[in-house]
């Protein structure tokens, strides 16, 4: 995998409107606001992948997690940057690849996943589970899968149930498995799988 081979998401961030981009919904994910609230997800050492604007990142952050958080974009970094800023949060920013995750092994209590994994192509996915896995702490860590489902329409990156199952099921235990629709940010509606996993106590290769 190059970084290169995602260089395109920087240009989406620098000359699109904000207020149009589909994921970029203003507010944090209502699924992830429903998980934490209900203490299903608790505080701790929080990972959020491809933070885009960092909505979700400084919703962690707010209520009481240690929060880090890794894109590709260096301008999404720089506007989440003045987002956490605004209200007054400690984040770490970390400008890199999705793909191979730059954090030590087992430190992550909650890692989320909006939308990131169904960006990374086929050949990267192996390795990004992995890596996903390898930062997540073992036998505890917590992952919040939320992706494209199947009911979009025939695509690489449309997931059925069975897909995500045999995707994750060697090095996670699935916990909640749902199917939901949402209103994005261009006024669109799409499908998505929530998948909340626990990290098995073994090790992840």
């Amino acid at each position: 995998m190059s970084d290169s081979s995602y260089k395109d998401w920087d240009h989406i961030y620098r000359k699109h409107p904000l207020e149009v981009l589909p994921w970029e919904l203003g507010k944090p994910r209502k699924t992830l606001v429903n998980l934490v609230e209900s203490g299903k997800i608790k505080q701790g050492k929080a990972l959020d992948i491809c933070c885009g604007l960092g909505t979700n990142t400084v919703y962690l952050a707010q209520q009481g997690f240690e929060v880090a958080t890794v894109d590709i974009s260096a301008h999404a970094i720089k506007l989440a940057k003045q987002k956490a800023a605004k209200a007054k949060v400690e984040i770490q920013f970390v400008l890199a690849s999705f793909v191979m995750l730059p954090f030590r092994d087992e430190v992550f209590d909650f890692v989320f996943d909006m939308g990131c994994l169904h960006h990374v192509m086929v050949g990267d996915r192996e390795t990004f589970i992995q890596s996903v896995c390898r930062v997540a702490k073992r036998g505890e860590g917590k992952y919040l899968l939320i992706c494209f489902s199947e009911r979009n329409g025939p695509a690489w990156n449309h997931f059925t149930r069975e897909q995500l199952v045999a995707y994750f099921s060697g090095r996670f235990r699935f916990l909640s498995l749902e199917h939901f629709g949402s209103v994005e940010g261009d006024g669109y509606v799409r499908f998505f799988y929530s998948a909340l996993m626990q990290r098995l106590a073994k090790t992840c290769t």
